[in-house]
């Protein structure tokens, strides 16, 4: 369920703090991971309801199916890190996280919505290691390609970028376990996932080199 985050969160702090010097030496470049969700609250026949496109500086490395659990890599890298543990845990967040997401989309429906299902919700995790240094993460969600809202894991606070996005704020935001979920996320998993797939990329650029 996805309030199992917790623990894993754990994990991911415990990894921080016990990095080797090989990942502190890649954290001194910029370096990011993200994930883009695309979720429907009703899909077609053979259609997924939920698809999700890893990306390492932009450059999509694995593509998932939230409802069959189909993963495939689509990189050099995927290819390295999917017999990881970062691997199978990456699976099964990115998982709940789709459920999480398209139960909030049936939620919508049944409070604003009547005659029509809510259109499919776009939403985007990102952490990155920054060149100076320091450590960003953040959520961002919306629909048609455009961003509603944003929620800066660093420091816990929700900023609305268009008028669409105000019901998802409010219904957020007023729920700790919501904002919880989605701290702990993308402040602890995604950046232990980060640290352990940079250092299968950088022997990938040793061996290449």
């Amino acid at each position: 369920m996805w309030w199992t985050a917790g623990s894993k969160f754990t994990l991911g702090l415990l990894s921080l703090v016990l990095l080797p010097q090989r990942a502190w030496g890649l954290a001194a470049k910029a370096l990011s991971l993200s994930y883009n969700f695309t979720v429907l609250p009703k899909a077609s026949r053979g259609q997924p309801w939920c698809e999700v496109q890893g990306q390492v500086h932009e450059k999509t490395f694995l593509s998932y199916d939230c409802g069959s659990q189909e993963v495939k890599s689509l990189s050099l890298l995927g290819e390295e890190v999917k017999g990881t543990r970062a691997w199978q845990e990456q699976m099964e967040m990115l998982r709940d996280v789709g459920y999480f997401l398209r139960q909030q989309l049936l939620d919508l429906k049944l409070e604003k919505y009547t005659d029509r299902d809510p259109l499919p919700l776009q939403g985007r995790m990102l952490c990155q290691w920054r060149a100076n240094g320091r450590t960003a993460a953040s959520w961002q969600f919306g629909f048609q390609g455009q961003t509603f809202l944003r929620f800066d894991s660093k420091n816990g606070t929700w900023t609305v970028l268009l008028p669409g996005g105000r019901w998802m704020k409010e219904k957020w935001e007023s729920d700790r376990h919501v904002t919880k979920f989605f701290w702990n996320i993308s402040m602890g998993d995604c950046r232990s996932w980060l640290e352990s797939f940079m250092v299968h990329w950088e022997k990938m650029l040793e061996t290449t080199g």
